[in-house]
């Protein structure tokens, strides 16, 4: 369904209705069309439950090369260096 702003704004409670029962929803403006109205449920989540665990898992499995890591010690001593260069 296409709607001008002016008709969605007084049908509101209908448009929203249709584009919660699945059905593909558009708002235009003089025929051009501005915005897709989709029910919340069908967007991706932003944080899936479980999505830090499966990267986490997937870093354990594939370390990275040892020139890309940095002994604790060394991420102190950059820190360090930072806040002193701010005195």
């Amino acid at each position: 369904m296409q709607i001008n702003v002016l008709d969605a704004r007084n049908r509101l409670s209908q448009v929203i209705k249709a584009a919660q029962a699945g059905e593909d929803v558009v708002i235009a403006n003089r025929g051009r069309a501005l915005v897709r109205l989709v029910p919340v449920a069908s967007q991706p989540a932003a944080a899936e439950p479980g999505r830090v665990e499966g990267v986490l898992g997937w870093l354990a499995g594939h370390p990275l090369p040892e020139a890309g890591r940095r002994r604790a010690a060394e991420i102190d001593a950059a820190v360090q260096a930072g806040r002193d260069a701010w005195d």
